[in-house]
């Protein structure tokens, strides 16, 4: 995994933008930012409605054909029948869903892991490429019409992310000929913004809830956030949730601007029956058995996520790496077990209960606040006498959205035993479903097994210990946020979402307070179900903050001291074997120190930390780039020389010779333990080790190709004022796909002419001095979204350079086992 350049590389192409900005041309910028940000909160939506409308007319095609057959072959005796039909509909569903994530396996699963990585800085290959999104959406409507137990929210929020990486870009690889001249945010700094917006947009176009969904991209998505950044997403949000509104109140109610439908999942009004005067949607009695429940939740939560972690380590071994068809036929067994099993409970363990006589009247009250379904229409009357209905069947033969809402509204009874059956059931093949290849969301299936906890809860309290005031509603409700919170470990977001889906403020005390409890709960015994998929594939996500004891490590302790440098002048030649024959995105430009040798002892101290220690024979960099050009046998070049390094090393007197090397052995130096004990490499020697460099700035591995590609160089006879220079816009007119340094023909290159690397380089990088505390170095490189930060000594000669990956939690316990062995 490769690290985002969210960075700002103040050179000098970039420094000439800045002097010519003005306020005109920052306004203009700021608005057409504004107007991009809306575009996406649209695209959004329309994506919402695409997904939702394809899935109603799928889901009720299949239903409508099923359920026909299933009541003539209740009288004629060929249930067998039914059951091959409904197989044949949710495996042709499920297998056009599998070959879709074959042509694009990032679409696999809720795209929320792959977001979050996006976000902390983590470049995940195809992330956010149009493909990914085409795959997603269609992928994700035939899973959920295909009846897995998956949800349509979670792929939501991918695709409302690919959408905000894609639009502002006006182009696209998959589409190569489209391409607009749109020289606006050409960068991974500016995508990132949009990336989070789109995020936000996909929570609020799944659940109708502008702010939860900004409040989601603040707490569980982005990690970089500012005030700015703020107005945009929520504006975003309500754009996406506004669009799908229109729409969907339009072509479901034929009522264009009513705006009844905010959000692909809506809970309705949750109301008392007027002729039940002892009811109460919750009092305070009620809040201990809700921290109960949402202890409950949390133990649930965190065994789903045990089991499916146990399921992902299995795929990982014995699934990955067969043949990809491998992949097909385990979505499509999970299909048919899936099919099988809710066939065979409907028909067998449902029982039949009766219709309220009041669930009439809530019933018009619902149709009047524009809810999607009538809760009584959607019961299912399998094998039951008349004015009454199949419990099993109710649940299993509706979409999930329907079941939710029959759990929520019904007044009618649920059997304790169908409730239980149902939660196991669910709660087992949700969690078989979560992982297999196909787009798959993970908050429906989690309300709706939650729902049915809370359910049973309710129906448990009223019959066994004749609490009457008790609103199953309302148990139901806090039974789904229980079950989601100990899932997903949200709290914030995750609250105002359900009370944004509900439209009733006086839940917020009973869901914010489940909420924590399922968290505390869950995380005593493992992370969120995104973390543990995130840590699952190895992504170095850096967390907001590090532990305490790290702080027992320096910069020294962590750092990477084996570096590949350039000078400011260096031969193409160099360039080009340096860049084939090593993988670093970054590189760091210095000078040698070769007239400070002298000065680096004072006062009997050492003030240099490396140390160029002499001997009778020395490696010159002409000696290096020999070495180095070995490797590089495809260069067209006979003559592979030094680069512009021609001064020749004198010997020093050997009496200081012994006198470093006794101090060097002595490891007397200001920063103790700056290196480690044994050399990064066997074949580096003492002069390579400890050559004194003085740094001057970074320049990136896309920068030099670019260099290179565009013929920016000077010959020997030349002055580098002669060098083509290169505007910022020229400079990212690749983004965001740099050519490679491998594709490049070599032919067209002169070995030896001279890159004049200054202007393009970072002269002003952020970095640490080798004492700085790891807490500093890990709070520096995650504020600042960092993806290099070099190690600075006190004269200013580099020692070292961090990434990423010397900031994870496993490396840092790696060294912190080391640094105790010291000791």
């Amino acid at each position: 995994f490769q690290s985002l350049d969210y960075d700002r590389c103040i050179n000098d192409p970039y420094l000439e933008v800045l002097e010519s900005m003005d306020n005109k041309k920052a306004q203009r910028y700021e608005a057409v930012k504004w107007v991009m940000v809306f575009a996406i909160g649209i695209c959004t939506g329309l994506v919402g409605l695409f997904v939702d409308f394809f899935v109603r007319l799928f889901t009720h095609l299949k239903f409508r054909v099923v359920q026909s057959s299933v009541e003539e072959c209740t009288e004629k005796g060929c249930l067998a029948l039914s059951l091959l039909e409904l197989l044949g509909f949710n495996l042709t569903f499920v297998f056009l869903a599998s070959l879709l994530v074959l042509i694009q396996p990032v679409a696999a699963g809720s795209g929320i892991p792959e977001i979050k990585c996006y976000l902390n800085g983590v470049k995940v290959p195809g992330v956010v490429r149009l493909r990914t999104v085409v795959c997603k959406a269609l992928g994700v409507l035939f899973s959920v019409a295909g009846g897995l137990f998956v949800g349509k929210e979670g792929p939501m929020i991918h695709s409302g992310a690919v959408v905000g990486a894609g639009l502002p870009q006006f182009q696209s690889i998959s589409l190569r000929k489209i391409q607009f001249n749109f020289p606006y945010f050409r960068s991974d700094r500016d995508k990132r913004d949009f990336v989070s917006a789109g995020a936000a947009a996909g929570v609020a176009a799944a659940f109708g809830a502008p702010i939860g969904g900004t409040l989601f991209s603040l707490e569980e998505g982005s990690s970089f956030w500012n005030q700015g950044l703020t107005w945009k997403v929520l504006f975003c949000s309500m754009a996406a949730t506004f669009t799908l509104n229109f729409f969907r109140s339009g072509i479901q109610f034929g009522s264009w601007g009513s705006f009844q439908l905010p959000g692909l999942l809506n809970f309705g009004e949750f109301k008392c029956s007027e002729s039940d005067k002892k009811c109460h949607l919750w009092t305070a009695v009620d809040l201990g058995f809700f921290i109960l429940m949402g202890i409950v939740g949390g133990l649930l939560g965190a065994t789903f996520n045990c089991l499916n972690k146990r399921l992902a380590k299995y795929r990982m071994r014995n699934v990955h790496p067969k043949p990809k068809l491998v992949r097909v036929l385990e979505s499509l067994l999970v299909s048919l077990t899936t099919t099988v099993v809710v066939f065979i409970a409907s028909m067998v363990l449902g029982e039949c209960r009766q219709i309220s006589s009041t669930s009439h009247s809530g019933n018009d009250t619902l149709s009047l606040q524009g809810m999607s379904e009538d809760v009584n229409s959607s019961i299912k009357t399998f094998f039951c006498p008349n004015e009454t209905y199949n419990d099993m069947a109710t649940l299993f033969f509706n979409p999930q959205e329907s079941a939710i809402l029959q759990l929520f509204h019904q007044d009618g009874t649920f059997s304790p035993v169908t409730l239980s059956l149902f939660f196991l059931l669910y709660f087992l093949l949700s969690c078989w479903t979560y992982g297999i290849s196909v787009p798959s969301g993970l908050f429906v299936p989690s309300l709706l097994c939650g729902a049915a906890f809370g359910r049973l809860v309710a129906n448990l309290l009223k019959s066994y210990i004749g609490l009457d005031h008790i609103y199953s509603g309302t148990f139901a409700l806090i039974g789904a946020a229980a079950f989601l919170g100990g899932v997903v470990r949200m709290t914030i977001s995750l609250t105002v979402i359900l009370i944004e889906s509900t439209n009733e403020i006086t839940y917020g005390l009973p869901i914010m307070i489940t909420l924590m409890v399922a968290k505390w709960t869950g995380d005593f015994f493992n992370k969120g179900i995104y973390d543990i998929h995130v840590n699952l594939r190895g992504v170095p996500l850096l967390e907001w903050e590090t532990e305490v004891e790290m702080d027992k490590l320096r910069a020294s302790d962590i750092m990477e001291p084996n570096l590949t440098y350039v000078y400011p002048h260096t031969r193409i030649q160099s360039l080009v074997s340096i860049l084939r024959t090593t993988v670093h995105h970054a590189f760091p430009v210095v000078t040698e120190n070769r007239g400070n040798e002298r000065e680096f002892m004072k006062g009997n101290q050492l003030i240099s930390n490396n140390i160029k220690f002499k001997k009778s024979s020395i490696l010159t960099r002409a000696g290096e780039q020999r070495k180095r050009s070995q490797s590089m046998k495809s260069y067209p070049s006979s003559e592979l020389r030094n680069m512009c390094d021609e001064h020749i090393t004198t010997e020093e007197p050997p009496e200081k010779e012994d006198l470093l090397q006794q101090m060097l052995e002595r490891r007397y130096t200001p920063y103790p333990n700056l290196y480690p004990d044994q050399s990064p490499s066997e074949e580096w020697t003492m002069e390579e080790r400890f050559r004194p460099l003085t740094f001057h700035g970074l320049i990136l591995r896309s920068q030099l190709v670019t260099l290179l590609v565009r013929g920016v160089c000077y010959s020997e006879s030349q002055s580098s004022a002669s060098q083509p220079r290169l505007s910022h816009a020229e400079m990212l007119e690749d983004y965001p796909r740099y050519p490679d340094i491998h594709d490049l023909d070599l032919t067209l290159l002169n070995p030896r002419m001279i890159v004049d690397v200054t202007p393009y380089m970072n002269p002003s990088p952020f970095a640490v001095s080798p004492n700085t505390h790891v807490s500093q170095v890990f709070n520096l490189f995650r504020t600042m979204g960092l993806r290099h930060l070099p190690v600075v000594n006190a004269v200013g000669e580099i020692v070292g350079i961090i990434t990423r990956h010397n900031l994870t939690h496993e490396f840092l316990q790696a060294r912190l086992r080391q640094h105790y062995q010291t000791i």
